[in-house]
């Protein structure tokens, strides 16, 4: 199942927002207003719970400086990767968008398409919180 965000401007440089989102800590700026946790676990791992959802635990896999940073699920039960790609548009102008991958079978994907697509739209379009 993949998703795409929403691309978004953000009046911020490329270097700026790659810098605040590979600190773990930045994700709690980003979250939806019904958030229910949000915890840092170690500087590449965070774990975060919305109200009537489960709790999830993300690291950080990978880190291409100002244009890529790849979170990914630490529990194998619910596979997926969340990314992040950032392309400068001007020195203080970067077009964000988020992509979600992961394998599930057909009655989850059903279940969640709509739930994440709505979250990985609420994490991109508050970016210009960071």
């Amino acid at each position: 199942m993949n998703l795409e965000s929403p691309k978004v401007t953000v009046e911020k440089s490329a270097e700026y927002l790659f810098n605040a989102l590979t600190d773990v800590k930045s994700f709690e700026k980003l979250m939806p207003e019904n958030i229910a946790k949000f915890e840092v676990i170690d500087e590449n791992c965070f774990e975060f719970g919305l109200k009537g959802m489960p709790e999830i635990k993300l690291v950080k896999k990978e880190a291409i400086p100002h244009s890529k940073i790849v979170l990914g699920a630490a529990s194998s039960k619910l596979p997926f990767t969340l990314t992040a790609n950032l392309v400068t548009l001007e020195s203080e102008k970067t077009e964000v968008q988020l992509d979600f991958e992961g394998e599930f079978n057909p009655m989850m994907a059903m279940m969640i398409k709509g739930p994440i697509g709505k979250f990985i739209e609420t994490l991109v379009n508050n970016m210009n919180k960071l």
